[in-house]
């Protein structure tokens, strides 16, 4: 069985996409499959680790002009892989157009995806995202027979979210004592260092542990740190025990994509910031199920708004009660995080 991966990562995008399909080509992998990552945009912290853990690594060149050319680009890469059996795309800017051209390069395709904003031509689509409505989302956007995994209960979470939350329990009724800072892979947007300068302003009880993490993608790593060491807060560059780190945590400042998930799924209390446009509509959705608390656009984040929010969540202490329980039932444990995930089985034809 060959599986190729077509995922890029960077500032802009963010590391979201690779680590997910990370986590997807893990469980496939372990079952025998060989695996590859297609990718144009890729940091190099990131490709030593795909490479590191036995993944090859297909570079296609940066900025393909268009759908067709890095269609082109891609089959060329798979040349020296082999045909796959399935190819899976984590790409906000490809479709149909891209799907179409690469069905002569491979067996079948999947697609992951959470906008439901244009149309595929793929045998399978996940959306782990929660949204209202969200049954009838591809309705008229995939072909009559794709088969569909939609919604939290499809989340593909590393084993050790699975581990966690076999002894994770909604957060009690009590005082915040630990807040994790963590704004995802790259966090273009350097909210870190906006909720590093409103937690340093607010004085907090020196009982209050706050833990920051950055990932290795993140440029401005080297201020953060410098900041965390100024203002005594705990820093970690691409932690690896991030599970960890989420089930010991009392409330969360955090951005609205993918860890938003792990955050929920392990029951932690979080106040959500929109990064990137993709995740207004899910950052809303889950607000609104009161699964976390979502301040909007970073663009009209500042200081000021994480110095209140921290404020409220140590004056709420019922208030965090109740948004980590509504978090932990979105995230069911059905979603395939334990035992063999849907996906894997679709793709190993079982």
């Amino acid at each position: 069985m060959r599986v190729a991966i077509r995922a890029d990562a960077s500032v802009d995008i963010g590391t979201g996409h690779v680590m997910r399909c990370k986590t997807l080509a893990a469980r496939l992998a372990r079952r025998g499959a060989a695996v590859a990552f297609v990718a144009a945009e890729l940091p190099e912290a990131l490709e030593r680790m795909l490479r590191g853990e036995g993944y090859a690594v297909l570079r296609i060149g940066e900025s393909p002009k268009s759908q067709e050319d890095d269609a082109r680009r891609t089959a060329q890469a798979l040349e020296r892989f082999g045909k796959p059996d399935w190819l899976v795309v984590d790409h906000y800017r490809l479709d149909r157009r891209w799907e179409s051209a690469m069905r002569e390069a491979a067996g079948r395709i999947f697609v992951i995806d959470d906008l439901a904003d244009r149309a595929h031509d793929c045998d399978a689509l996940l959306d782990p995202n929660y949204c209202r409505g969200c049954e009838g989302r591809y309705h008229g956007l995939v072909p009559p027979d794709c088969k569909l995994m939609l919604g939290p209960r499809f989340l593909l979470l590393r084993p050790e979210f699975a581990e966690a939350r076999k002894t994770a329990r909604p957060r009690p009724e009590r005082a915040v004592r630990r807040v994790l800072v963590f704004f995802g892979g790259s966090d273009p947007t350097n909210e870190t260092e906006k909720a590093l300068l409103a937690i340093a302003r607010l004085k907090l009880p020196a009982e209050i542990h706050i833990d920051v993490v950055a990932g290795a993608a993140n440029p401005q790593c080297g201020r953060i740190e410098s900041l965390c060491a100024d203002f005594g807060f705990e820093f970690t560059c691409q932690a690896a025990d991030l599970a960890r780190r989420m089930a010991e945590a009392d409330f969360s400042l955090g951005a609205a994509g993918g860890a938003m998930w792990e955050r929920c799924y392990l029951g932690l209390p979080a106040a959500v910031t929109v990064v990137a446009e993709n995740q207004r509509q899910t950052a809303e959705d889950a607000a609104a199920y009161g699964a976390v608390w979502s301040l909007g656009s970073h663009d009209d984040v500042g200081a000021e708004n994480y110095a209140d929010i921290l404020d409220r969540a140590l004056a709420s202490p019922s208030a965090l009660r109740e948004m980590s329980l509504r978090a932990f039932r979105l995230t069911d444990p059905a979603s395939g995080a334990e035992g063999e995930h849907p996906a894997v089985r679709t793709i190993l034809g079982e």
